[in-house]
């Protein structure tokens, strides 16, 4: 195998329908609209983490009138200003918060991508299983069709004499049988239309004329037997759980660097006016400092206790992202397990299947010539039926193993190429 972009790995199935309604659940989907406030979240923190790093500057003004007797007259004063301050970054406390926001915001941009392939393999999982569901109907209709006439036949036949009545109440039990079956596979075909409904928010109208007038596209028959290492690099989820230890350890160093001295410098410039007696005077001011350090002394084992709580924390977003890779690496070896398990049995039931059919035929022929029992044919039938079963349900296993490959190997994402490894 070799790394590819999965991004638009729907539209090369070559089932238009499926990419409409991944697009459609796309839009409309909480899932995803959860993980754009996630990241416009971990945007804000990013740009107010950056900002603590320069000097800030704010402006203030006031008005007062006031009467001193004897020292000096009525008057009014007024006052306007700048005032700069400024923590200068010495030991890296505001800096290791920037980069903690950073990886934060990073890894919640991978988190909107592994929302959207969550999203896109729900669709796509629901959407084969209706596909499938829909072959379940058809030969479910197909046997009942048959037992019918099976059953029309068996009760001509009774009517006439050739047949036990036994054998014309069996033959109208399987008959009825039959349709109980088809209701029962169309109930849940209803019920697999309504789940893309919810998913997709499109009217059921137009979702049952657009699966009526689009033929289903099996997936596609390929065998891969391995896949390069490189594709954990491209799973979302583990770049988040990288981004987050990342982050963890920027915080450890930003809650050590809390127990080193602090470095600030301020300053203001500003303007005044002392209004008395119809004269003003007017005087302007700028100072630059105090430049002040802070040092810690005592504080009850609090910064300690917090360089001990981001440590814990670092440990835990390491353990994580172990745990992260593992699934991965599992996750992928179990889909080309069922994927390649699922090929190979596919062939194996449709030749069962024509050898069922072939079965059946013959006993069918025999029966309407009174040379086989109803019992031999229900029995051929039963195996025929259980036949094509399997052969519908490994096609489905077959495009569940597909989706989850995708999902694997990360559906395309790839990692920021700022993002260090």
């Amino acid at each position: 195998g070799k790394l590819v972009d999965l991004n638009d790995w729907w539209r090369h199935q070559g089932d238009a329908l499926l990419a409409r309604l991944i697009e459609a659940a796309e839009t409309v989907s909480p899932t995803l609209a959860t993980a754009r406030t996630r990241i416009l979240q971990s945007r804000a923190q990013r740009v107010a983490s950056g900002a603590a790093l320069g000097p800030t500057l704010d402006a203030a003004a006031s008005v007062s009138r006031m009467s001193q007797q004897s020292l000096q007259p009525l008057g009014t004063t007024s006052q306007i200003g700048l005032q700069a301050a400024w923590e200068i970054d010495l030991f890296g406390a505001n800096r290791a918060a920037r980069d903690a926001a950073q990886a934060r915001l990073d890894g919640a941009q991978a988190g909107w991508h592994e929302a959207r392939v969550s999203v896109a393999a729900e669709v796509a999982n629901q959407y084969y299983s209706l596909r499938a569901c829909q072959q379940l109907l058809d030969v479910a209709r197909q046997d009942a069709a048959s037992r019918a006439a099976t059953s029309r036949l068996t009760d001509l036949s009774a009517t006439a004499g050739f047949q036990s009545p036994a054998n014309a109440a069996l033959a109208r039990a399987s008959a009825a049988e039959g349709s109980g079956r088809a209701l029962e596979q169309r109930a849940a075909c209803d019920v697999g239309v309504k789940g893309l409904v919810a998913l997709t928010a499109l009217p059921e109208p137009e979702l049952r004329a657009q699966l009526a007038g689009a033929a289903a596209v099996p997936a596609p028959a390929l065998a891969i037997s391995a896949l390069p290492a490189q594709t954990l690099s491209q799973r979302p989820d583990v770049f988040s759980a990288e981004r987050e230890v990342t982050a963890a350890s920027a915080e450890v160093g930003g809650a050590r660097a809390q127990r080193y001295p602090r470095l600030s410098l301020s300053g203001q410039v500003g303007a005044g006016n002392f209004r008395s007696d119809g004269s003003s005077t007017t005087a302007s001011t700028w100072t630059i400092g105090p430049l002040s350090v802070t040092l810690p002394i005592f504080d009850g084992g609090r910064r300690r206790a917090n360089v001990d709580a981001a440590a814990a924390r670092y440990d835990e977003a390491v353990v994580k992202y172990r745990a992260s890779v593992r699934q991965a690496v599992r996750e992928m070896e179990e889909a080309l397990v069922q994927l390649d398990s699922a090929g190979r049995r596919s062939g194996q039931a449709r030749v069962a299947l024509d050898g069922y059919n072939t079965s059946f035929a013959a006993t069918e022929d025999r029966y309407k010539n009174g040379l086989a029992s109803l019992i031999e044919l229900e029995e051929s039938r039963r195996t025929r039926l259980a036949a094509e079963n399997t052969v519908v349900n490994l096609e489905r296993e077959r495009s569940g193993a597909w989706i989850a490959l995708y999902r694997a190997a990360g559906g395309g994402w790839t990692a920021p190429a700022s993002a260090p490894n």
